[in-house]
């Protein structure tokens, strides 16, 4: 048995989060944990705004804190229901301290782990990818799926190959984990240099290592820029499509200097990203 894990925000709890991991899960066969970050720094209020330079009963402030304690339990409860419902075996889990440590504690006894591309685990809201989701990349022990605004059935698989091992091992990943994919619709896209009479590292092996799990899958070498090769051709995807990459390997100075694919993809498109990186 597998475990999927998907992280929640209590205070803005996301249906669409929950509608793909009842399907990974259900579809895998496994174990999924509910993940719900109840950063204590975090709260639906501004503290500031509320007490103010005069201050504010402690009452009126409690008071406020418990209708965050509902709204967390609110959503807890529709997790735990949903899943009862659709008879997925479940656990949840309260962390309480710092979001982002929390969850990257999570990923190490995680398979797979789900989040929103907004989520940002507190009151400010950041165009995608956010600052969160970016720590949570880049830090991360196990493949991430980043679930994007509306849930839609996955009809075709999109793997972006490089050369670099790191894209061959998130394909890897995704075929151990969600092997019930295997009979969708499978896309290779790459890009080269259009100066190079070079293909692309270790062509051949990779062909036979894809045609090992994807047999049917068709093959698409684009030649150009690969930020705006890939970019053009994602525009003509269909938008049940999902996305396969490897990215976040690079040091942090690194991804300042030069924008991670993932990065880009999360702004361009709202289609489920499944990235992993291999640390070694």
């Amino acid at each position: 048995m597998k475990k999927i894990s998907a992280a929640f925000d209590g205070l803005k709890f996301s249906n669409t989060t929950l509608e793909y991991a009842i399907k990974l899960a259900d579809s895998s066969n496994a174990l999924l944990s509910g993940v719900f970050l109840d950063d204590f720094l975090y709260h639906s209020f501004n503290m500031f705004d509320v007490v103010g330079s005069r201050g504010l009963p402690g009452e009126q402030v409690k008071q406020l804190e418990e209708e965050d304690e509902i709204t967390r339990m609110q959503a807890v409860n529709k997790f735990c229901s949903t899943c009862i419902k659709e008879r997925v075996k479940y656990v949840t889990h309260h962390d309480k301290s710092f979001a982002i440590d929390e969850l990257l504690k999570e990923s190490i006894y995680s398979d797979m782990l789900l989040i929103g591309k907004d989520e940002t685990l507190g009151q400010v809201n950041e165009l995608a990818p956010t600052s969160f989701v970016r720590s949570l990349l880049a830090g991360t022990h196990c493949p991430v799926l980043i679930v994007p605004k509306e849930y839609k059935p996955i009809e075709n698989i999109i793997l972006l190959y490089d050369g670099k091992p790191s894209s061959v091992y998130a394909i890897k990943m995704f075929n151990y984990l969600l092997p019930w994919l295997r009979r969708t619709k499978v896309e290779v896209v790459s890009v080269i240099d259009p100066e190079s009479d070079i293909l692309l590292p270790e062509d051949s092996l990779f062909r036979e290592f894809v045609k090992c799990h994807y047999p049917a899958a068709t093959c698409a070498l684009l030649k150009g820029n690969p930020q705006k090769e890939i970019i053009a051709y994602l525009k003509n995807e269909t938008p049940n499509s999902i996305v396969i990459l490897g990215a976040y390997q690079r040091s942090q100075v690194s991804r300042w200097i030069k924008t991670s694919m993932a990065d880009i993809l999360m702004n361009e498109f709202d289609l489920p990203l499944f990235i992993a990186h291999n640390k070694s």
